[in-house]
């Protein structure tokens, strides 16, 4: 047996005695999640018969049962139904649910998987694809119509719809325009490997030879300068000419790729140019040049994709030319035209082209949301943000209910062991479908257990108009406020930094390895220590909040005084790297929301947007006065000659 699994049993067995107290239970859960981790079903089974009324006592069981079902052994079958009926309704009977349908597929049990997927409640990507496979393998006459009319949402599927995109490309049942709008997708959007596989899609006698299709990614520039003269006599050759130069435009030089584009041009049909002057519109704006706009105007009615149409306003935007701002975000589908940023946008040009009214008219549909968006929308009407007093506190009854709902209270339970993401999960679960009573006490639960992201989280789920004390907690004040006084830093930005990055978990981790409240790297930290003359620095101590919050104030000093003492470029600087923020700039002053509507990093672009407006709602809130969104974002010097 493992040394930590039986130590863990260990300290169990010791203390299982009558009068003990939660903590034994603990263990025991504890010892049970080790046991599944190395696989020791004995000790599963002897934890799950072990019963004690711990309120994860359903984990233990489920442990055991996923176990069983990664095993090659059969299904238990009735152990599985048992489960699924003493635990209707919660997470995990979900879980479990989705395990055991994973497992069906693997063994291609369609039609058992077919009857158990009804009750899934919220099935994840993977499992819708596979419920495709499971209707196109038991022969469902209904799927291949869902399927097409989908095929432009698909270009980015779950490895587990290919099998289903692929028989009814192979079949015949959607056109080789779908395959190749699927083929130019994929090799814009970095995926040369799907787009390798969806070339077999073809008949050979159409689709190019992969290797050849090798060669024009791994050098787009060397491919093009020595196409063939008959290239454009297919439709493949053309095909694979656009994917080169789609490749050179998103890797290496947008300008590079124009000049390529021009010199066969003339070879191409009129909708494969637009579709290029599409693409070059959409990395052109990417990488901020002026010829954007004018390349997106070439490319004319051409259908665009969601991120091709959002640059396309963009551009606009950049150039500040707001007559085509306008008819950019006339142009949207719909739904994507109701987004609050199109919405204020659509405002801003409607004002800039004289028409006041009407601009007013969209800015007070947004107005007075809490977002970035609602604040600049407030401004245009002439509000600025102030905070609202103090919340109404939960009524009691609600109260009471977050504090005996089960999903909660294991919620807590996990919390408490440091299962953060199981946490999370029961947390997220147990506030399906609750009306507004409820989740404001769920929230208020959340601060006093001290888990601020469940906290602000839940809270969003609010009305947005309302309980921003809740939604802008600020904990850790002690440790935060005289480290910002220490490096001259306005408190209400620090706040909304450490908000956006760890929501005040103190044991948050990113997939890059950052960690802490305020989610500084390893090798940052080396780095600022190194400039702060912090001795015995390891990464380790990133853990410890005291040090973390010095580290990430000292950094956020650093990078302001690199970039023109300007938050908002400080604040890209901080989530992308100063040197980023500051290419980002252009070569004119350029106003601020204008700036960080247009960073090309979604991640970045949306973290400066609500690092601000947080930084704005939490100046309201210690200060007590009204605030401006705009002052703060101000305007954005233009970049060096040499930058």
């Amino acid at each position: 047996m493992k040394k930590g699994l039986g130590a863990l049993l260990a300290l169990w067995l010791a203390c299982a005695s009558p009068g003990t107290g939660a903590q034994v239970g603990d263990e025991r859960v504890l010892a049970a999640r080790e046991a599944l981790r190395v696989g020791d079903r004995d000790t599963l089974e002897r934890l799950a018969r072990a019963s004690d009324g711990h309120a994860l006592d359903a984990y233990v069981r489920y442990w055991l049962l996923f176990n069983k079902l990664a095993r090659p052994e059969p299904p238990p079958v009735a152990e599985l139904t048992e489960f699924l009926l003493a635990e209707s309704g919660s997470l995990l009977a979900e879980r479990l649910r989705g395990d055991w349908l994973r497992r069906l597929a693997a063994d291609g049990a369609w039609d058992a998987f077919l009857r158990l997927y009804p009750d899934l409640v919220s099935p994840d990507a993977e499992l819708r694809c596979l419920a495709w496979q499971a209707r196109l393998n038991t022969g469902d006459a209904t799927l291949t119509p869902e399927v097409t009319a989908r095929w432009q949402e698909l270009d980015g599927n779950h490895v587990a719809c290919e099998p289903v995109l692929r028989a009814l490309a192979l079949s015949g049942k959607v056109t080789r325009d779908d395959i190749w709008w699927r083929f130019r997708r994929q090799v814009d959007s970095r995926n040369t490997g799907a787009a390798r596989a969806t070339l077999g899609w073809l008949p050979k006698s159409e689709a190019p030879a992969p290797a050849l299709f090798d060669r024009a990614m791994r050098s787009p520039a060397a491919y093009l300068d020595r196409l063939p003269a008959n290239f454009a006599a297919t439709r493949a050759g053309r095909e694979l000419a656009l994917a080169a130069m789609v490749r050179l435009a998103r890797e290496d030089d947008v300008r590079a790729a124009q000049a390529r584009f021009l010199r066969v041009s003339d070879r191409l049909e009129h909708r494969e140019r637009a579709y290029m002057y599409a693409v070059l519109g959409h990395h052109g704006a990417l990488s901020r040049l002026p010829q954007a706009a004018e390349w997106y105007r070439a490319a004319g009615d051409v259908p665009l994709s969601p991120e091709q149409r959002a640059w396309r306003v963009r551009a606009a935007l950049r150039a500040e030319n707001w007559p085509m701002v306008h008819d950019a975000i006339v142009a949207l589908p719909p739904a994507e035209r109701e987004r609050p940023e199109w919405i204020y946008w659509l405002g801003r040009a409607q004002a800039a082209q004289g028409r006041t009214e009407a601009a007013q008219t969209l800015y007070r549909r947004i107005a007075g949301e809490p977002h970035f968006y609602g604040l600049l929308a407030g401004e245009e009407l002439g509000e600025r943000f102030v905070a609202p007093t103090g919340g109404d506190p939960a009524a009691a009854a609600d109260t009471a209910r977050a504090e005996a709902d089960p999903g909660l209270r294991r919620a807590i339970a996990l919390h408490r062991l440091d299962m953060r993401l199981d946490s999370v999960r029961e947390w997220n679960w147990a506030l399906r479908g609750q009306d507004e009573g409820f989740l404001v006490a769920a929230a208020r639960l959340a601060l006093r257990q001290e888990m601020f992201d469940r906290a602000i989280s839940t809270a969003e789920r609010t009305d947005p108009r309302a309980n921003l004390e809740l939604r802008y907690i600020a904990p850790f004040r002690d440790l935060v406020e005289p480290q910002a006084r220490a490096q001259g830093l306005d408190m209400g930005w620090v706040y909304g930094v450490m908000r956006q990055e760890s929501r005040f978990a103190t044991p948050a981790r990113s997939s890059s390895g950052a960690q802490g409240l305020m989610q500084v790297m390893p090798a940052t930290g080396k780095w600022v220590a190194r400039k702060i003359g912090m001795p015995n620095y390891h990464p380790r101590m990133l853990i410890d909040p005291n040090v973390n919050v010095r580290l990430g104030t000292s950094y956020m000093r650093l990078i302001m005084e690199g970039l023109d003492n300007h938050p908002v470029l400080a604040s890209a600087g901080y989530n992308a790297g100063p040197s980023r923020a500051r290419r980002w700039r252009d070569e004119r002053p350029l106003e601020g929301a204008i700036y960080a509507e247009t960073i090309p990093f979604d991640e970045t672009r949306d973290y400066v947007k609500k690092v601000m407006s947080n930084a704005l709602i939490y100046a309201a809130l210690f200060e007590g006065r009204p605030q401006s969104l705009k002052e703060r974002l101000g305007i954005i010097a233009p970049r060096l000659a040499n930058e």
